[in-house]
């Protein structure tokens, strides 16, 4: 008979687990900046679960994959300040609407056309169209896919993404494009911040540097409406019978307040540097928490098709910010 008084077990260890994972993805980042420390996390996580699948049930891997991501997604606000978006212009914030708007409906479209499973199509569409992990990790945490899905859109955000790294500065080169060009290229069809910032660091640094980032940070606010959108979808296709969520997550709602706070409060820089570094943590705990779930026979499985959904997406929405960029300016 079970000891009724037992004390539950304490999610220290499963934690400070992830934490390692975490920084190990730091230290690789710090070392080779193409390389994104959430997919170094993940990648840790599905082997540490292939090899040793008893760590994926200690106290506190649960906990990661649930709070602390939403946590890091909160604090991900912090980096988006409406004014700063709003000096864009008009034309610049449309295409960017049309970026997200037309990237989400067409990438899904197109990995149910391939026969993908509408979970994993969202993912990517999402992924893709926004901003990279920390839109997956977004999804994750409303239509509650298979860890699969989720290692495998995060791979190849990753992976597509950082092929983006020197083909814009060599192709904007090819073309004559302009710096604001060029910069609304990169952060308008590229996936990661921090893919953004390494092509326009090659593209010249300054002016295209902080356009590029900037157009791709009024992508990453459109986060917020797309989960609404999202919930909305995920309610409607459960049904009365099964677990409907919210129309606003609880983390959606604060990561709007964070973009307020980002847009209206002064913050010294050394707080944004450290919610910035906090947010990466957290996400890369919760990366490693996602990937020790993660069966490897079943993630080869969608290769081949979901490698197929991760080019014509690329080439959907970095097309659409390569025509935007050209008519544009």
């Amino acid at each position: 008979m079970p000891d009724s008084t037992a004390r539950p077990r304490s999610p220290l260890m499963g934690l400070a687990l992830c934490l390692l994972a975490a920084l190990a993805g730091l230290a690789a980042n710090r070392a080779l900046p193409v390389l994104s420390a959430l997919l170094v996390a993940i990648v840790l996580g599905v082997v540490v679960g292939n090899v040793r699948p008893s760590v994926a049930s200690l106290p506190g891997i649960k906990l990661a994959s649930k709070t602390l991501l939403r946590a890091g997604i909160v604090l991900l606000g912090l980096k988006v300040s409406l004014g700063d978006i709003a000096g864009l212009g008009l034309p610049v914030v449309v295409l960017v609407l049309a970026i997200v708007a037309v990237g989400v409906v067409g990438s899904y479209l197109i990995g149910r056309a391939l026969g993908l499973d509408e979970d994993l199509s969202m993912l990517v569409a999402s992924g893709f169209s926004i901003c990279g992990a920390a839109a997956v990790a977004a999804v994750d945490g409303v239509i509650k896919p298979a860890k699969e899905a989720v290692a495998t859109a995060i791979a190849l955000v990753v992976l597509f993404g950082t092929l983006m790294i020197p083909i814009v500065p060599v192709l904007s080169r090819v073309m004559g494009l302009s710096g604001a060009q060029t910069a609304i290229w990169a952060g308008g069809g590229t996936h990661e911040v921090a893919q953004v910032v390494a092509i326009g660091g090659i593209a010249g640094g300054g002016s295209v540097l902080a356009t590029a980032v900037i157009v791709k940070l009024a992508r990453v606010v459109l986060l917020a409406p797309t989960m609404i959108g999202l919930a909305a979808w995920q309610r409607r296709r459960v049904g009365a019978a099964g677990e409907r969520p919210p129309f606003i997550q609880p983390f959606v709602a604060g990561f709007i307040g964070a973009v307020l706070v980002r847009s209206f409060v002064v913050l010294p820089t050394d707080v944004l540097h450290v919610a910035d570094l906090a947010q990466t943590i957290l996400l890369s705990m919760a990366m490693f928490a996602l990937g020790l779930g993660v069966n490897r026979k079943a993630l080869a499985k969608t290769s081949g098709k979901a490698l197929a959904l991760g080019v014509l997406s690329t080439l959907l929405v970095s097309g659409m910010a390569l025509g935007g960029a050209i008519l544009l300016r």
